[in-house]
């Protein structure tokens, strides 16, 4: 059996949940901002036909694990549309601004 040493050698880590987090928590609306040395993704869950959302989790990470975050999403969408077919977004065919973020929502 590997003690800790071991396995940190290997690259191996032993990752541990509590059961409030294996629950996990639903999102329907990414908000993202950075500075020079983080990037900030709030996580918001948006009941349609309610006038406020409330943010359910805010993940900080740094701009080097925020890229590999990107790289491991963009893998992952393209094995799942390999799978199960291309993911269609509106707004993929209306034309928008890169000024902010992509929502139908008014975000305070």
């Amino acid at each position: 059996m590997a003690n800790n040493n071991d396995q940190q050698k290997q690259g191996q880590v032993q990752v541990n949940m509590t059961p409030e987090v294996e629950k996990g928590v639903y999102s329907n609306l990414t908000i993202m901002g950075y500075t020079p040395t983080e990037f900030i993704m709030d996580f918001v869950f948006h009941h349609p036909g309610m006038p406020r959302a409330n943010v359910q989790s805010r993940v900080v990470m740094s701009p080097v694990q925020a890229k590999r975050l990107m790289r491991l999403l963009e893998q992952n969408m393209a094995n799942y549309e390999k799978n199960f077919g291309a993911i269609k977004l509106a707004e993929d065919s209306q034309q928008h601004s890169n000024n902010g973020p992509i929502s139908p929502f008014k975000i305070n």
